[in-house]
């Protein structure tokens, strides 16, 4: 069966829950369509965190980013809301996620959004 998108994000225990160390992704192949003119809006996405007790596991995060491929969303809003999905999910000690969307209307847009663990 074809793989479908879907918003359901999965996870695995970090292997090494007594070290820090920093988990980076590229997502070259991000796309949702803008929300006041519906064309589509390209970026890639660098996602980095530092894990706490769980990981993202990597195909339902695959299927989580295309998910937004048909929907409309903001640049500033749709980096932040993947931010606030992953942290809601993992609890990270420290999480960045980079939105880098390609050139539109003669504007280059680069939104960061950052969590830092608050004990």
């Amino acid at each position: 069966m074809p793989a479908q998108p879907s918003k359901r994000l999965e996870t695995f225990p970090n292997p090494r829950p007594g070290r820090d160390y920093e988990i980076s992704f590229e997502v070259p192949e991000f796309t949702c369509v803008c929300p006041k003119t519906g064309q589509p809006d390209f970026a890639t996405l660098r996602i980095r965190y530092v894990p706490g007790r769980l990981c993202v596991e990597l195909k339902s995060l695959k299927l989580y980013i295309w998910s937004f491929r048909d929907e409309g969303h903001f640049h500033e809003d749709v980096t932040n809301r993947i931010l606030d999905d992953l942290v809601k999910l993992l609890d990270p000690k420290e999480m960045t996620v980079v939105g880098d969307f390609n050139v539109r209307g003669g504007i280059h847009t680069v939104v960061t959004a950052s969590h830092t663990y608050k004990a």
